[in-house]
Protein backbone atom coordinates (compact mmCIF):
# COMPACT_ATOMS: atom_id res chain seq x y z
CA UNK A 1 0.00 0.00 0.00
CA UNK A 2 1.33 3.42 -0.87
CA UNK A 3 2.55 5.54 2.03
CA UNK A 4 -0.12 8.18 1.42
CA UNK A 5 -2.91 5.60 1.62
CA UNK A 6 -1.42 4.16 4.79
CA UNK A 7 -1.57 7.66 6.24
CA UNK A 8 -5.21 7.92 5.12
CA UNK A 9 -6.09 4.64 6.86
CA UNK A 10 -4.32 5.83 10.02
CA UNK A 11 -6.19 9.14 9.78
CA UNK A 12 -9.54 7.36 9.59
CA UNK A 13 -8.66 5.22 12.61
CA UNK A 14 -7.51 8.26 14.62
CA UNK A 15 -10.68 10.16 13.73
CA UNK A 16 -12.69 7.12 14.82
CA UNK A 17 -10.98 7.23 18.21
CA UNK A 18 -11.83 10.92 18.45
CA UNK A 19 -15.49 10.22 17.73
CA UNK A 20 -15.90 7.97 20.79
CA UNK A 21 -18.44 9.86 22.93
CA UNK A 22 -16.82 9.47 26.36
CA UNK A 23 -16.00 12.87 27.92
CA UNK A 24 -12.99 11.71 29.93
CA UNK A 25 -11.55 10.06 26.82
CA UNK A 26 -11.90 13.35 24.93
CA UNK A 27 -9.91 15.17 27.60
CA UNK A 28 -7.16 12.56 27.43
CA UNK A 29 -7.33 12.25 23.62
CA UNK A 30 -7.07 15.99 22.85
CA UNK A 31 -3.33 16.42 23.63
CA UNK A 32 -2.50 12.99 22.21
CA UNK A 33 -4.23 13.75 18.90
CA UNK A 34 -2.53 17.12 18.75
CA UNK A 35 0.88 15.48 19.26
CA UNK A 36 0.17 12.82 16.63
CA UNK A 37 -0.95 15.52 14.16
CA UNK A 38 2.39 17.34 14.53
CA UNK A 39 4.27 14.08 13.93
CA UNK A 40 2.21 13.13 10.87
CA UNK A 41 2.45 16.64 9.39
CA UNK A 42 5.63 18.34 10.69
CA UNK A 43 5.12 21.56 8.71
CA UNK A 44 3.64 24.87 9.85
CA UNK A 45 0.32 23.65 8.47
CA UNK A 46 0.59 20.57 10.71
CA UNK A 47 1.07 22.76 13.76
CA UNK A 48 -2.04 24.74 12.87
CA UNK A 49 -3.96 21.50 12.34
CA UNK A 50 -2.72 20.27 15.74
CA UNK A 51 -4.21 23.31 17.47
CA UNK A 52 -7.49 22.85 15.59
CA UNK A 53 -7.49 19.15 16.48
CA UNK A 54 -6.84 19.91 20.15
CA UNK A 55 -9.71 22.40 20.36
CA UNK A 56 -12.04 20.20 18.34
CA UNK A 57 -11.42 17.17 20.58
CA UNK A 58 -12.24 19.20 23.69
CA UNK A 59 -15.62 20.25 22.29
CA UNK A 60 -18.56 18.16 23.51
CA UNK A 61 -19.62 17.22 19.96
CA UNK A 62 -17.02 15.69 17.63
CA UNK A 63 -18.23 16.21 14.08
CA UNK A 64 -15.03 17.23 12.29
CA UNK A 65 -12.67 14.45 11.10
CA UNK A 66 -9.53 16.57 11.45
CA UNK A 67 -6.97 13.89 10.50
CA UNK A 68 -8.87 12.86 7.38
CA UNK A 69 -9.46 16.47 6.34
CA UNK A 70 -5.76 17.19 6.79
CA UNK A 71 -4.90 14.17 4.64
CA UNK A 72 -7.33 15.35 1.94
CA UNK A 73 -5.84 18.83 2.06
CA UNK A 74 -2.22 17.69 1.81
CA UNK A 75 -2.74 14.89 -0.70
CA UNK A 76 -5.35 16.35 -3.01
CA UNK A 77 -5.76 20.11 -2.66
CA UNK A 78 -2.07 20.96 -2.28
CA UNK A 79 -1.13 18.78 -5.25
CA UNK A 80 -3.93 20.34 -7.28
CA UNK A 81 -2.68 23.84 -6.39
CA UNK A 82 0.89 22.90 -7.32
CA UNK A 83 -0.16 21.49 -10.68
CA UNK A 84 -2.16 24.65 -11.48
CA UNK A 85 0.69 27.00 -10.59
CA UNK A 86 3.09 25.20 -12.95
CA UNK A 87 0.96 26.12 -15.97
Amino acid sequence: MKKSYTKLLLSIILDGIGFIPIPILSIIWAPISSFIMTKMYPSKLGKIAAVVSFIEELLPIDIFPSFTVMWLYTQILMKFKKSNTKK
